[in-house]
């Protein structure tokens, strides 16, 4: 048979498409792994304390993939006498939003000696982390670091010879337990300051502060676990550090002494690059800086973890930079940096106003949305309870997670009168003066979202209940990135203000600050099939109520599988 040109050409091409098709299936992998997860003694601040850990280990163990491949996490819970859950914070989970590991939002939790299969597709490179999302187990020490790699032969808009993850977090030594009595109690008991600042798990408390302990042997200052944490560097060298915050409450500022660090991504998109000396990061955030180790490599330098945004006598957090061929355990010859001042609100609203896509890789936000939520952020009292609300409704979740009760129909497990978009006299009220505390309600209710329709949220921070007193909130959207349009000081103006809004080139972003007495704008496309929770990423504030749920598109929603099921009124799914 004769073979015309153009012919030839089609089957050559076809046979490229298989063999590509066929490669990239070869490529994508399934990386497995068996987790347990148990509490155990741990000392990472030199103070032994009841920690959960998976595989014994506190950060947990790392995920390492490429973007397209697919996750299967065993989770054994062996707790006891407590449940579990895991979010995959920053993972979209398109096609699986039962996997996105949310209590009472997208599962049921996994009881104890029960083992739990979550499988998901990492399908974007970048930066991202992992922790609990049942109670305010995160801050025992269940949390750890995700890296997802670019597929072979695609290059990022930077250079930078090795790769390193590092998670900063706070401490305390009362347990989750104890907190959560306390801010349920009345009179309320705060859970105040942490003790400690962890980097990559490692801190260090002054033990004579509690001398009981000493005594006790619950503090030893000599303990290897909490020496302080070591990043070798080789002069000359290059390093990308990827930083992600998983504090239970502080705001932090982190910088390397001596050395600029440079910004290139932020919560998995590339960033246009500015040059900064010390790095603001809320809970819930990651980054990408990089660093060269362009110092005098005789001597080590001091890694800093700084509490800011609330007057705190927390003592920094440290580590060491250690140029090799220096000894990893040989101290810096100099006093650590103080950092900036705890409550220079203008440099972190500055470093928020600097993140902007890069260039060649800005995704358009659609010029107009559909709907505009806007979100007043008080503090209040409930049946004389201390809680946060929204728009004068404090966030509770059901027994029944959403996700069950909308794809099944069990619509009398949760309240079904909306929370409104805007709260009645908003134009009126004022945000500098502590909240009046009237008609403040909780609710298990969620926002409807039209399948593929654009929304907009404005975030809007306000006095607390004690006077001239606003703080920092960093807020989290599970299931979407979303474009941060813009920040703004004082009171959000629906006609004057999305005049400013950046449609040009806005960062995408998964968690976003919300500066004391300001707000912020997002916007993004309801467009993943699922209920997604939307909340403030301090532990005890969406404990008290500050949080919300987003659902979209329930009925493209796939058949649930069962082991998400077993609490409320899922009982019924399970045979027994």
């Amino acid at each position: 048979m004769k073979m015309n040109k153009n012919s030839f050409l089609s089957v050559i091409l076809l046979l490229l498409s298989v063999f590509s098709l066929k490669y990239s299936i070869v490529e994508a992998r399934i990386r497995h792994y068996r987790w347990e997860v148990k509490y155990e003694f741990k000392s990472p601040d030199c103070y032994r304390k009841l920690s959960i850990t998976i595989n014994g280990r506190t950060p947990g163990p790392s995920i390492l993939a490429e973007q397209g491949d697919t996750i299967v996490i065993d989770l054994k819970n062996s707790l006891l006498t407590e449940n579990v859950a895991i979010h995959w914070h920053g993972i979209r989970q398109i096609g699986t939003p039962w996997a996105d590991g949310t209590e009472g939002v997208t599962q049921c939790p996994i009881s104890p000696g029960d083992t739990f299969r979550y499988q998901f597709v990492v399908d974007r490179a970048g930066t991202y982390l992992y922790h609990a999302h049942y109670g305010m187990q995160r801050e025992a020490g269940l949390y750890g670091s995700i890296r997802v790699a670019l597929p072979a032969g695609e290059s990022e808009p930077f250079s930078y010879d090795y790769d390193r993850s590092i998670i900063l977090n706070d401490w305390y030594h009362k347990s989750a337990y104890e907190q959560a009595a306390g801010l349920s109690s009345v009179p309320f008991v705060w859970v105040g300051d942490p003790e400690s600042l962890l980097i990559q798990g490692k801190g260090r408390f002054n033990c004579s502060r509690k001398p009981d302990s000493v005594t006790t042997g619950v503090c030893n200052a000599t303990n290897p676990e909490c020496s302080p944490y070591v990043l070798t560097v080789v002069p000359g060298k290059t390093y990308r550090l990827r930083i992600g915050s998983l504090t239970a409450l502080a705001s932090l500022s982190f910088e390397i002494e001596g050395h600029n660090m440079t910004v290139v991504e932020a919560d998995g998109h590339y960033v246009e690059p500015f040059v900064v000396k010390n790095l603001f990061i809320y809970s819930g955030e990651t980054y990408s800086v990089l660093i060269t180790a362009d110092q005098d490599p005789s001597r080590n330098y001091w890694v800093v973890s700084k509490m800011v945004s609330r007057n705190n006598t927390v003592p920094l957090g440290l580590a060491v930079f250690n140029y090799y061929p220096n000894h990893p355990t040989r101290s810096p010859p100099t006093v650590p940096p103080s950092g900036p001042l705890w409550n220079d609100v203008e440099a972190r609203f500055n470093q928020s106003l600097k993140i902007k896509s890069h260039p060649g890789y800005i995704h358009s936000p659609p010029l107009t949305s559909d709907r505009v939520i806007v979100l007043l952020n008080t503090q209040n009292r409930v049946n004389q309870s201390v809680k946060w609300s929204i728009n004068n409704v404090s966030f509770t979740l059901p027994h029944t997670p959403y996700l069950i009760s909308l794809k099944h129909d069990l619509l009398h497990t949760f309240n079904q009168t909306p929370p409104p978009d805007v709260i009645n006299g908003y134009e009126s009220y004022d945000i500098n003066v502590p909240p009046p505390n009237v008609n403040t309600t909780t609710s298990n209710s969620l926002y409807r979202l039209k399948f593929n329709t654009t929304v907009d949220i404005v975030l809007q921070n306000a006095n607390m209940i004690a006077n001239d007193t606003s703080e920092t909130h960093p807020w989290h959207l599970h299931g979407h990135d979303f474009w941060v349009l813009g920040y703004g000081r004082g009171k959000f103006n629906a006609s004057e203000h999305p005049k400013t809004y950046n449609l040009a080139n806005p960062i995408m972003k998964n968690t976003v600050p919300v500066h004391p007495y300001g707000w912020t704008a997002l916007r993004f496309v309801a467009d993943n099939p699922g209920v997604w929770a939307f909340h403030c990423h301090i532990e005890s504030h969406f404990y008290m109520g500050m949080g919300a749920v987003f659902e979209e598109g329930i009925e493209k929603v796939g058949k649930l599988p069962s082991s998400i099921m077993g609490c409320g009124d899922s009982k019924r799914f399970i045979r027994p």
